[in-house]
């Protein structure tokens, strides 16, 4: 099967990702990558989604360990009966869906066509692990492919030389904007702020854009304004955890700050991704508050004295007037016409 990850960073390939074989899943440890790379083993599919709460795999990360998981816990129910693996599988599936609150719409959809190819290679008598690894490899081909399209779109917002600002780690869009951008000969400098308190911008997306042969600069999660001023951006882009269909985008914590900081500079925002039929209004959205003692710490060093409280939000919510486009696998919509992304039946991201 042609796969639609050949010649992408590291990072961003289906086994360096998440991978099912021999009772185990594999998970890239992306809170330690680059200056480690190494792999969390799990054994069971709540260890998976265990990996996947405390945020082993991050990112779009999660859709390719949730459909791993998924053929992992069919291993472990294989030698019951029909009708125990079928609810087997239906349990694991809402666990692992379950694993983050802001991301269950998204990931549900994954587990749910995990679970339909499961009952259909148990119908026809065919190994259900099997079936969801090579079921997974289609669907991140798919989601790739369109990725791309998204991507060639993004990249004609590009100066042909100029500055682009991200947020946090895009995934598979980072990988792809870059090498669309580098189809169209676009000489790019990519600034990225760190991401705290899990520095994924410092560690994931400049590596990536580093892997990708292009200019990178790590900047501190309080200098966008001042780089965006300074170094004169030119576009700034984000991926999306979830894009309501009432033009409200859901991503990292910072993201809003930055939209509101390139509004002012008349730097256009261009979020990716696919709008959320799971989300059709804002108030839709549960925001994932995580363990307060990550924000006193960096990479476990702890920069608070005790007693001091933290407080972190995994994302935050940008609302339509910042977001200049959304850039989707049909064009550039503007945020305020996100139902018309589903008027051709079209199938969203995943």
């Amino acid at each position: 099967m042609e796969r639609a990850d050949k010649g992408l960073a590291f990072m961003l390939r289906y086994e360096n990702i998440a991978w099912y074989e021999n009772g185990a899943v594999r998970i890239l440890d992306r809170r330690v990558y680059p200056t480690q790379v190494s792999f969390v083993t799990c054994r069971s599919h709540m260890e998976v989604t265990q990996a996947i709460t405390d945020m082993v795999t991050q990112s779009a990360g999660p859709y390719t360990a949730a459909a791993m998981g998924m053929a992992l816990a069919a291993y472990e129910c294989k030698g019951m009966t029909e009708e125990k693996q079928k609810e087997y599988l239906s349990n694991a599936a809402y666990t692992i869906s379950h694993a983050r609150p802001t991301t269950v719409e998204r990931m549900k959809l994954i587990v749910e066509g995990c679970y339909a190819v499961a009952l259909k290679a148990l119908d026809e008598g065919k190994d259900i692990s099997e079936t969801i690894v090579e079921h997974s490899i289609r669907t991140n081909n798919k989601r790739y492919n369109k990725i791309a399209i998204m991507a060639d779109y993004l990249a004609d917002m590009f100066p042909k030389k100029g500055k682009i600002m991200t947020q946090c780690f895009g995934e598979t869009i980072v990988g792809m904007m870059l090498k669309k951008a580098k189809e169209k000969n676009c000489d790019l400098k990519i600034f990225c702020p760190e991401t705290r308190p899990y520095f994924q911008g410092a560690r994931l997306t400049a590596s990536v854009v580093h892997d990708s042969g292009f200019d990178v600069t790590v900047i501190t999660d309080n200098m966008p304004a001042f780089v965006m001023q300074k170094e004169n951006i030119d576009v700034f882009t984000s991926a999306a955890d979830a894009i309501c269909l009432d033009g409200y985008v859901v991503n990292k914590i910072g993201t809003f700050q930055i939209a509101m900081v390139a509004k002012y500079f008349g730097v256009p925002y261009f979020v990716t991704g696919a709008p959320d039929q799971g989300h059709p209004t804002v108030d839709t959205i549960n925001i994932e508050m995580r363990d307060p003692e990550f924000v006193l710490q960096a990479m476990g060093v702890r920069t608070a004295m005790e007693g001091v409280k933290g407080y972190y939000p995994s994302f935050d919510i940008t609302p339509p007037e910042l977001v200049s486009g959304v850039v989707t696998d049909i064009g550039i919509l503007t945020p305020y016409d996100l139902h018309r992304y589903y008027a051709n039946k079209n199938e969203g991201e995943f």
